[in-house]
């Protein structure tokens, strides 16, 4: 059974360690090398003690809550993996950062989710993000989602369905949360962790005219790697040829407001569940072309009543 870290005084521990390295110099000229690795594994221990002792509480003793203490001192960080290895005292951290996931909500995205969003966006999402290496963590936010267990549980029911596509998989999975926000890691669970859940996520809002809505496209407060999808209807087909990075443009010029009502999304509320879309001004079957200059910002509800009124898009 492998050995658990033991909780100590730093400083204590570093001594100790310090003298057992010192006192190894004897082994390397002498010792066989058997004997030189039996001689290092009292270092180990202790090094790995020494590890799991810098957060100084007694409360955080097993390796998960280390982690999720070190996380929640670095909210918004990438951290390296090896960071959360040596505070764990564990190898298997990955395995704890799963569960902390999984069953207790915490929002800890991956470099992989990461560096599979960013080969399918346009954009990047600035430095720090855009240099995530696959073992790489980083905690969102502060504060768990209470439904995330109850979504991992949809997610591998629908994971595990033979007959549907990847593509059709995510979509079930956000059809089974309209207006909720999901993770990426969630989506990329759902497809089997194929790098390619990205690409059919984009799919879905630009060919398929899903309302799946991200920081970049139509909700700017979302965090990085969370997504919405808003209503459950797919838009008409001419606007789905609307590319992600026109409509990202015409969101911003336009402060993501609608231009009849003036709503935004600072004044989304459960009873109202409404979204912005883009509008041709320059109608699309008159010839309007999807550019920022043909297209205007409106809510959802003020597009319909655009087209109720007559208007041609």
């Amino acid at each position: 059974m492998a050995r658990r870290s033991c909780i100590g005084n730093p400083e204590s521990l570093r001594s100790a360690l310090v003298e057992l390295l010192n006192d190894f110099e004897n082994h390397l000229k002498s010792s066989s090398l058997r004997q030189q690795v039996r001689e290092l594994i009292p270092a180990n221990h202790l090094l790995r003690d020494l590890g799991s002792s810098l957060l100084r509480d007694e409360t955080a003793k097993a390796a998960r809550d280390r982690i999720l203490r070190y996380l929640l001192k670095y909210v918004g960080v990438v951290i390296d993996g090896e960071e959360l290895m040596v505070i764990g005292g564990i190898s298997e951290y990955a395995r704890r950062i799963r569960e902390l996931r999984v069953e207790h909500g915490w929002k800890v995205i991956t470099g992989y989710t990461v560096k599979d969003m960013k080969d399918d966006e346009e954009n990047g999402f600035g430095e720090e993000l855009d240099a995530m290496k696959p073992d790489d963590y980083l905690l969102l936010s502060d504060e768990q989602d209470r439904d995330a267990a109850y979504r991992w549980n949809v997610a591998n029911e629908i994971r595990k369905e033979k007959d549907l596509s990847v593509r059709d998989k995510i979509l079930k999975f956000f059809r089974s949360n309209v207006g909720k926000e999901v993770s990426g890691e969630e989506l990329r669970y759902v497809a089997d962790n194929r790098s390619e859940w990205a690409r059919r996520t984009r799919e879905l809002r630009t060919e398929y005219g899903w309302p799946i809505m991200t920081q970049n496209t139509g909700m700017p407060d979302l965090p990085v790697s969370m997504y919405v999808l808003v209503e459950d209807r797919q838009a008409p087909e001419h606007d789905r040829v609307i590319k992600d990075a026109v409509r990202r443009e015409v969101y911003m010029r336009d402060g993501h407001t609608c231009q009849d009502c003036g709503w935004n999304h600072d004044l989304w509320n459960p009873s109202d569940p409404r979204h912005l879309e883009a509008h041709h001004m320059k109608h699309h079957a008159d010839g309007g072309e999807n550019t920022v200059e043909n297209l205007t910002t409106l809510c959802n509800i003020c597009h319909d009543k655009r087209h109720s009124k007559g208007e041609k898009d």
